[in-house]
């Protein structure tokens, strides 16, 4: 057998491999002597259809595959071994044949798309923006409200305040302000007048108090909205607007939340045993959290950026664009052309992105252990919790849930993934210089519109 590979261009070359007949002859009688051991044929016990009618009628089928065994395998070696920078896989030259009922020597073509070959190196001499994103007291605030409303009780009262939670017997009207007959009534309807949308409305509600009557209108209050209309009323959402009209309202029982108290008990619930022992240390903790989670946001913002700058800084790749295209289509045969004509820019702009990024990774001699992985699934399970508003997740219910995600082949390979964007994000916040700017989380937020 003889391959070798001739470059077209920069970005381009032909492969060619020569087999002849000794380079698969053995695998071929030995393939058709197992193949004898199992075929049944009418007028012969099994295992005993003699060789030559054997290889009349399978011969061709199991040189085609014993062939095309040996040529992937030998070509995957020659690539790997003069290490061919390959981009996609070697395509069969267009015009090329092979008979294999008549040949016994076969000569293979492939068109290979090569890698555009670049330089790049970052320094302290090139400058990006790093966004710290401030944590403010009110974020910290409505983290802190959170959690005092899961230990929230509840209580009966005789007066309505805002977010106080409405329960009574709600009437149809007609024209004349009396109670509809045949018309819509809910015993047990329960409103909350602060999420309503018509201020005029929701302020009838102010100060009601136990046994009151009165009288609103809950289209103009929820501004006609289907679904909490069709709630309320207890009527289908295709029927919503056959209800325009005023609605009595008797005021049955009033129930307001009163939030838990700030106590060593929720500290240690929502921190961890012994973390904080006071309002004061319980604020801090939160802050923290919130600015470790902005971090992470940053520090995806700043990898964008990096990607930007990079792109920027190499110019244009130069790519086999017919044979990337081929590659393209042969990868979504079931899409089209259309497909890959209308989506080949972005992918070539995805595609100079990972070949930048493989050479900034081997750059910084980054590497992926099977502990980084395991450590990243923790850290990916910690913060889905954390969007919950659960910090303290015990490390049991961890193993659990990231154990879990390793089981999944698509999951490590995210994992994968996102252990090297980490690690190269944190080599080149050290390998360039940082333009560290603060934002607000609404400034830092539009960045992404």
């Amino acid at each position: 057998m003889n391959i070798s590979l001739q470059n077209v261009d920069k970005v381009s070359a032909v492969l060619t491999v020569q087999i002849e007949k000794a380079d698969y002859q053995a695998q071929v009688e030995k393939s058709l002597k197992t193949l004898r051991q199992r075929v049944n044929m009418p007028g012969f016990r099994k295992g005993m259809v003699p060789m030559a009618m054997i290889k009349r009628q399978y011969g061709s089928s199991v040189l085609m595959e014993e062939v095309d065994k040996l040529l992937q395998e030998k070509v995957g070696e020659y690539i790997q071994e003069n290490k061919v920078n390959m981009l996609g896989s070697p395509l069969p030259k267009e015009n090329s044949k092979v008979n294999f009922a008549t040949d016994e020597n076969f000569d293979f073509s492939f068109d290979i798309a090569l890698a555009p070959e670049f330089e790049l190196s970052l320094t302290k001499d090139d400058a990006l923006d790093y966004y710290d994103i401030d944590v403010t007291d009110d974020m910290v605030e409505q983290q802190v409200k959170m959690y005092t409303q899961r230990t929230a009780k509840y209580e009966k009262v005789d007066e309505y305040q805002e977010n106080d939670l409405l329960k009574g017997l709600l009437a149809e009207l007609d024209e004349n302000g009396n109670t509809k007959e045949g018309g819509v009534q809910v015993d047990g309807a329960v409103m909350m007048p602060t999420y309503m949308k018509n201020d005029e409305q929701k302020a009838i509600f102010n100060g009601v108090k136990v046994n009151t009557v009165l009288v609103f209108n809950p289209s103009v209050a929820f501004d006609n909205n289907e679904a909490e209309l069709a709630s309320l009323l207890k009527v289908k959402k295709e029927d919503v607007a056959g209800y325009k009209g005023n609605f009595s309202f008797q005021v049955n029982e009033i129930t307001r939340m009163i939030p838990g108290d700030l106590n060593q008990e929720l500290f240690d619930q929502v921190l961890g045993e012994g973390k904080a022992h006071s309002e004061e240390e319980f604020r801090a903790q939160i802050k923290s959290v919130i600015a470790g989670q902005y971090a992470a946001d940053s520090d995806y913002k700043f990898l964008i950026d990096v990607r930007a700058y990079a792109m920027d800084k190499i110019g244009k790749l130069e790519f086999a664009d017919g044979l990337m295209k081929r590659i393209m289509l042969e990868n979504n045969k079931d899409k089209g052309e259309e497909f890959v004509t209308k989506n080949y820019d972005k992918s070539i702009e995805e595609l100079t992105w990972h070949l930048i990024k493989e050479k900034l990774v081997a750059a910084n001699g980054i590497k992926v252990e099977q502990s980084d992985v395991n450590e990243m699934a923790k850290e990916a399970t910690r913060a889905q919790f954390a969007q919950y508003g659960m910090i303290n997740v015990p490390d049991e219910l961890l193993e659990n849930y990231s154990k879990e995600m390793l089981k999944k082949r698509e999951s490590v390979e995210a994992l994968v993934n996102r252990v090297v964007e980490a690690k190269l994000t944190a080599a080149l916040k050290e390998q360039v210089t940082l333009n560290h700017k603060a934002v607000t989380a609404e400034e830092f937020n539009k960045m992404f519109q």
